[in-house]
């Protein structure tokens, strides 16, 4: 049940500001988001869809359709927690570039030199994070994420980090098994990210996310694994999925996709991304993290797919920034463009039906906000 999203490329990213459009501006732009929400929401079916598009300020406009779990009369809130899968990726890489700003880390790091522990086959030891998190490594999941390996992790109670620096270790021992600097996308990459993460602090790769990413952007709301309390259940093929049991990935997966919470702590991540929180990503930091890698396509930066769209630009075409994720139970889509500051969300506690709604919707919704 881990993910596989590849990123959906063009996309689009924060905002102007809400209060500085004209207020018939922000009509137009609110009425044609609804009239999308009401027509996706109806087309494809998903117990519960919420939207949103975000400035550098965070959410602008939101809207939530739909229930929380399929049966029950239960609504979905805008403050319901969502879960994230793969769109995790671009937290880690984020809270990697965050101990590069500190002089904790290098973009150009050896794995040899960031996991000094492992004994590591002659041929990983040049590669560095920048490779993993391009997905450019040569590192695939075939075998290394095999269902056994899902299976035992998800009852092993050992440490998190220790059974991430073991999974390293295995992934490490022997030489790549896919191409160095051809694109592979793989969750193996992150997931070696989280133990590297965890070896240069001495911190679990959660508590990390807390103090680096968590804290600083005000997330109350997040959290790892599949929401419980007042939250929308995951659904596969219709059926809500009980939190409390088989509802997500292993926890040891968490670097790759584990993350969740609300629609508003999203778009802060996202408008930060966009440039919103200077003081947490340095400009360097962030246009670093949003680069793609040379080499042949796709052009995917660290946990970002890259493309262009017309309106991705302050007056015209410009580079956006887009990924997809899901663990089979939600569905989560985010497309952005940086220079023009605007962006949208679209998140569905279903991973079929909540697939077809975020793909339709998140290119209609930001078609509208780039219009108005």
């Amino acid at each position: 049940m881990f993910a596989t999203r590849r990123a959906l490329l063009g996309g689009l990213a924060a905002l102007p500001l809400a209060g500085a459009l004209p207020a018939m501006a922000r009509v137009r732009k609110n009425d044609a988001a609804e009239a999308a929400l009401d027509a996706v929401f109806a087309e494809a079916a998903p117990p519960a869809l919420a939207a949103g598009i975000v400035t550098r300020a965070g959410l602008g406009w939101a809207g939530v359709r739909g229930v929380r779990r399929a049966g029950h009369e239960a609504a979905a809130t805008r403050d319901d927690r969502w879960h994230l899968g793969s769109n995790t990726k671009a937290m880690t890489a984020a809270v990697f570039g965050r101990l590069v700003q500190q002089g904790r880390a290098r973009w150009d790091m050896a794995l040899a030199e960031s996991l000094p522990g492992l004994t590591l086959d002659p041929a990983w030891v040049a590669t560095t994070p920048d490779d993993l998190m391009h997905h450019r490594a040569g590192l695939l999941d075939a075998g290394l994420l095999a269902q056994a390996w899902l299976m035992a992790a998800h009852v092993d109670q050992r440490p998190l980090p220790a059974q991430r620096a073991e999974f390293a270790a295995r992934a490490l021992a022997g030489p790549p098994a896919g191409s160095v600097g051809q694109f592979a996308y793989g969750n193996g990459n992150y997931i070696v990210m989280g133990a590297v993460i965890e070896a240069l602090t001495g911190q679990a790769w959660e508590a990390v996310m807390q103090s680096e990413l968590f804290a600083p952007l005000g997330l109350a709301t997040a959290g790892f694994g599949a929401p419980r309390g007042e939250a929308p259940w995951g659904h596969r093929g219709g059926v809500g999925v009980d939190p409390a049991g088989f509802a997500d990935n292993p926890r040891a997966l968490g670097p790759a996709g584990t993350a969740h919470m609300s629609l508003a702590d999203y778009a802060r991540f996202v408008a930060a991304m966009m440039g919103g929180a200077p003081d947490w990503l340095s400009e360097e930091t962030r246009r670093h993290l949003l680069t793609p890698a040379a080499g042949d396509p796709p052009a995917y930066a660290a946990g970002w797919g890259v493309g262009s769209a017309p309106w991705g630009g302050i007056s015209g075409p410009g580079p956006t920034i887009t990924h997809n994720g899901s663990n089979t139970m939600w569905f989560a889509t985010v497309l952005a463009a940086p220079e023009r500051g605007l962006g949208v969300i679209v998140l569905s506690n279903d991973g079929a039906a909540g697939k077809r709604a975020c793909q339709t919707l998140a290119p209609r919704l930001a078609e509208a906000a780039a219009a108005a």
